[in-house]
């Protein structure tokens, strides 16, 4: 079929934060040298930032580098840390632990509690005013090379396409768009940085990558009981010791509360429910104290990439880089990523333009992991790169290593651990122990329908599944018969259900709840759950998450 297409100097898909530092740094290098560069950025949300979500605690120091005089210019970064509480909970009590007990990793003095949608959508609006040609509702559906094999671009996704595939009355085939450079910054688990790494075997000398799930709400709660500044993070109950992961409260301005819960996604037994974990979670003592009285506004969920530096692939091929979190920068110890996705935005879009202005293109931007080895960026990174290893050994053991690891020998230990793919973690269901949830109450917790609800969710029902099973059988004869088809329960979003029509079993595939998390791409045991794109525009539409 014959497309129109458009060409750039440098493409961004993705407009989170390491996608619009890098078009900002690119124009901004532009107008210091005088040089024209074209950039256009094309994010699949409806709107930037309307699929953006965080705790959020941000580091500014790579914003710092990148606008400093973001105060001045109006960005949504208001409410300064004030207070760090790291607990120890058991189903009944809570134990503080001392701060200068903590490795330094943990504490956020300096930093700021963000939404970071609304940072998403400022920035956005800066690179905009900077000459960025930004495309929100636009998905990037497939990769385009050349005739050499190198990366020339991506096509956007065809519109008004029937659910058999076939295009209908509304049809509109989508657009290819061309550039020097592209740089893929997607997110976690990006499905186009998923086939770029098989097409290049950018994981030849990286461990898996190992993700959590972050499913997070909004309240606004009673004033009386909120605490502008304060940052409280909790370990242990309601998850045993043998699986990782941890609670965040993040007291903001205008008496709201992000409160949410993180699950390793290398947990071993099928019946846990991440999304049933975070319920619970909120009815501790400790918790339900600051919600009760409140009114919940927001939900939303979203994979993590964890495993830190020895889960980095190469970040650079032909025509193209991995920025952000399309590569896994995020900092797991720290419980950050923002400022290690601007500043890998901004560390590649260094080496393009270096490279448009030797008049070369779609080469290898070798300067780009190169300027990263040399930066603060990998030394912050590399500190901390044994972390999630650690924590795979239990609640205790993890703690006291990773302690001894930060306290003792200052991140500086002579020996890197190494991390396995969460899909190959689970248990057969025979061989674990059922877990029993709670009710929701509609007051404190809630069921998942409800939840989706308020992540303005919205899938137009005609089209091809975004949801794609490599082989239907596998969804009964394996993941159901031997796993208690535990895609219904790692799922935050009820997207997959099992549907009894007499003796037989099938999996029905509830696309349009769908909250793009890709959890379900990241944990199924057989690898049969493909995450592709679905229209531009489509999925949730966050405010300020």
């Amino acid at each position: 079929m014959e497309r129109e297409s458009m060409e750039f100097d440098i493409l961004v898909v993705g407009g989170g934060p390491a996608g619009l530092s890098a078009a900002i740094r690119l124009k901004q290098l532009a107008t210091e040298s005088g040089k024209e560069v074209s950039v256009c950025l094309i994010e699949k949300a409806a709107e930037i930032g309307a699929h953006t979500l965080s705790g959020a605690v941000l580091d500014t120091r790579a914003l710092d580098e990148l606008l400093p005089d973001w105060k001045a210019m109006g960005a949504p970064i208001t409410t300064e840390v004030t207070e760090d509480r790291f607990m120890m909970l058991s189903e009944s009590g809570a134990r503080q632990l001392p701060n200068a007990l903590l490795p330094d990793c943990f504490l956020n003095h300096g930093n700021y509690i963000v939404r970071l949608g609304n940072v998403v959508k400022w920035m956005g609006e800066q690179a905009e005013a900077l000459g960025v040609e930004v495309y929100p509702g636009f998905a990037g559906a497939d990769i385009l090379y050349d005739e050499n094999g190198a990366v020339k671009g991506v096509v956007t996704g065809d519109m008004g396409v029937g659910r058999d595939g076939e295009p209908g009355p509304n049809y509109q085939p989508g657009m290819e768009l061309h550039a020097k450079y592209t740089f893929f910054a997607e997110g976690v688990r990006g499905h186009l940085g998923k086939s770029l790494e098989a097409r290049f075997d950018l994981r030849k000398n990286a461990d898996p990558q190992t993700y959590g799930i972050g499913i997070k709400e909004l309240w606004e709660i009673d004033p009386a009981k909120h605490k502008p500044g304060m940052v409280m993070h909790t370990a242990g109950w309601p998850l045993d010791n043998h699986t990782y992961g941890g609670s965040f409260m993040y007291h903001l301005e205008d008496n709201l509360v992000a409160v949410g819960f993180v699950v390793g996604l290398n947990y071993s037994n099928p019946h846990l429910s991440p999304y049933e974990e975070f319920q619970r979670y909120k009815l501790h003592p400790d918790v339900r104290g600051f919600l009760e009285g409140g009114k919940r506004l927001s939900y939303g969920a979203r994979a993590i990439a964890a495993g830190g530096l020895q889960s980095l692939p190469e970040l650079v091929f032909p025509g193209g880089a991995l920025i952000g979190c399309d590569a896994g920068f995020l900092n797991a110890a720290r419980i950050k990523g923002t400022h290690s996705a601007i500043k890998s935005g901004m560390l590649a879009a260094e080496a393009a333009f270096a490279a448009l202005g030797a008049e070369r293109e779609r080469d290898t931007l070798t300067a780009y992991p190169d300027a990263f080895k040399d930066s603060w960026l990998y030394t912050e990174l590399r500190k901390t790169r044994n972390f999630k290893a650690y924590m795979s050994k239990g609640l205790w053991m993890g703690s006291i290593l990773f302690g001894i690891d930060q306290r003792l020998f200052g991140g500086k230990t002579p020996w890197t651990l190494h991390n396995t793919a969460d899909h190959g973690k689970l248990k057969p269901a025979a061989e674990c122990t059922p877990i029993d949830y709670p009710k929701p109450d509609g007051v404190l917790t809630f069921d998942r329908l409800s939840s989706v609800f308020l992540s303005n969710t919205n899938h137009e029902e005609e089209q091809p599944c975004h949801l794609q099973l490599k082989d239907p059988r596998v969804a009964i004869d394996t993941n159901l018969a031997i796993y208690d088809a535990p895609e219904q329960r790692y799922c935050p979003a009820g997207v997959y259900e099992i549907i009894r029509e007499g003796d037989t079993p099938r999996l029905q595939i509830n696309a349009q709840n769908c909250v793009h998390c890709k959890t379900c791409d990241i944990k199924d045991p057989t690898q049969n759950i493909n995450w592709v794109t679905p229209q531009g525009g489509e999925g949730p539409i966050y405010q300020g998450m």
